[in-house]
């Protein structure tokens, strides 16, 4: 990337357009304004200005969104996002008024104290009241998405509803081989064994696949049974605070038990020989062949291969509560984050800030949620006991729900609003709403870590060190896991390397940043 300068050359992005505005309480501007808007994202390479949740939103507050969007076609992956594209914008020094993407909030921490975008704080305590109601009940929030400069640079995505992934296991084989569901890791290993040896699934084969992972990464949770940690968030990896301290899962004693006993669960083909390498298809294979009995995925889309009951005589895959560890801990790593890094900014070319941030004041309104959450009324949802529920042209469509709503503008994680769980709570199925309710009914999610912005030294530091010790971290896992190694025999020198590719340099800027940011 290269450094941002003020002397970038300024792309106007404003004009008027001619319609008469209604007047109403969401009425931001008297006379229509356009505003350009770079927007990024895998499942919506640019704004469409002719969705119909922007000509509403448009009506409501006369302010229109004029797409301007460059690298549209750039390659998007789950590292880089579309930060190739904001690269290219940065670049040819041509920013639109609001700059939308995935993967923004490290880009405009880095490039907004240096002029590139706007500073929202007092603009929001100023002019948007709807979002400062928001950050005032939810402080951390507004820490988490602030740069090191203190200010907040842009106005994320921010999800809603509390679980994500769960713990399913097959209650036909349960009864097929005479056992109920386990209740910690001793009986848990019981069961998964009864799964490979006794042929639940009736075929007269040694085929069944006790545990199996359509990402390669969620059979890592398992390390938490023997009470260590695969990640804080919900980003794979990821660092997590433990006693005011941010440390990282793969170095702990927890871990280390807990990748021997993968390791020999692996070796014993209690999980999936082809964990590695079967891929996302794992899940659709393994159930609709009758071959898999437990993974750890997510609620609804799981639970949705309870139709293979029309196929698979008694077929039944439900969620079960976190198994307890060694120590009796009965924890789920895995929620929904409260805050993503996408969302959208104000650059510095914008001529007209205080309407911006209006604009996206208008988001967090009970309207403007609404609208982001539901599309539009009468189209998407009808008003039903005072609640938006969807017609039953929605929810029956060949086409999943929420790709009908990106479809029409809706729940655009690139759009900075606060999403409505009830959205998808309404085409959940039952299953997936049991699970939840067992998952209410017990204390087992835990505090996620919700990252920090770095100062350029700090980032500097990070850079130089992390990527290698993530994937030196990577590698011996999986070898530790596929048997080429002992991770109790290797594990003084692997943390010795660690430290020599700079691990303690990574853990103390991130401490220091972490301390500066939330204390």
């Amino acid at each position: 990337m290269r450094k941002f300068t003020l002397t970038t050359a300024l792309m106007m992005g404003t004009a008027m357009s001619t319609p008469v505005l209604a007047e109403g309480h969401l009425q931001i501007v008297e006379e229509p304004l356009e505003l350009t808007i770079q927007m990024n994202h895998a499942r919506y390479p640019v704004y469409d200005e002719s969705w119909p949740v922007e000509q509403q939103a448009s009506a409501w507050t006369g302010i229109s969104l004029v797409d301007q969007t460059v690298g549209a076609n750039m390659r998007t992956d789950e590292n880089s996002g579309k930060t190739e594209a904001l690269n290219l914008m940065l670049a040819g020094g041509n920013l639109p008024d609001i700059v939308g993407s995935s993967r923004l909030k490290d880009f405009v921490n880095q490039y907004g104290p240096e002029g590139a975008f706007v500073p929202l704080n007092d603009l929001i305590a100023e002019h948007a009241p709807n979002m400062q109601a928001y950050f005032d009940s939810r402080p951390e929030i507004a820490s988490a998405i602030s740069a090191a400069d203190g200010n907040m640079y842009y106005i994320p995505y921010l999800p809603d509803g509390k679980y994500g992934r769960a713990y399913f296991i097959r209650y036909d084989w349960l009864d097929a081989v005479g056992m109920d569901v386990p209740n910690d890791v001793e009986e848990l290993e019981a069961v998964l064994r009864a799964f490979k040896t006794q042929d639940p699934n009736g075929n007269g084969e040694a085929d069944e696949i006790p545990f199996f992972a359509r990402q390669w990464p969620e059979l890592l949770r398992l390390v938490t049974l023997w009470d260590g940690r695969s990640s804080g968030s919900d980003t794979y990896h990821d660092f997590h605070v433990a006693d005011g301290v941010v440390t990282h899962g793969y170095i702990g004693e927890g871990y280390r038990e807990g990748i021997a006993n993968i390791a020999r669960w692996y070796e014993e083909g209690l999980i999936d020989a082809e964990v590695f390498t079967r891929g996302s298809s794992a899940r659709e294979y393994l159930l609709s062949e009758d071959l898999g009995g437990m993974t750890h995925d997510w609620f609804a889309s799981t639970s949705g291969y309870n139709r293979l009951s029309d196929s698979i005589d008694g077929f039944s895959f439900r969620a079960m509560v976190p198994p307890a560890s060694i120590s009796g801990a009965r924890i789920e790593e895995h929620r929904r984050t409260p805050i993503k890094p996408d969302g959208w900014a104000i650059s510095y070319t914008n001529e007209y800030p205080v309407e911006t941030i209006k604009y996206f004041d208008f988001w967090f309104t009970e309207e403007g949620r609404r609208l982001a959450n539901f599309g539009v009324e009468g189209e998407q949802y009808t008003m039903v006991d005072g609640a938006p529920k969807f017609t039953d042209e929605v929810l029956n469509s060949d086409s999943p729900v929420n790709a009908q709503l990106w479809a029409v503008g809706s729940q655009l994680q690139s759009r900075g609003y606060f999403q409505d769980y009830e959205y998808e709570k309404q085409w959940s199925n039952e299953v997936a709403l049991e699970g939840i309710a067992l998952y209410d009914e017990g204390d087992y999610l835990i505090d996620q870590f919700l990252g920090v912005a770095f100062t350029a030294d700090e980032q500097a530091v990070y850079d130089r060190n992390w990527p290698s010790v993530r994937d030196y971290m990577l590698e011996r896992q999986q070898q530790w896991i596929l048997g080429n190694g002992d991770v109790n025999a290797d594990w003084d020198d692997y943390m010795a390397t660690l430290n020599d590719m700079g691990l303690q340099e990574v853990l103390e800027v991130m401490n220091s940043a972490y301390e500066r940011q939330y204390n």
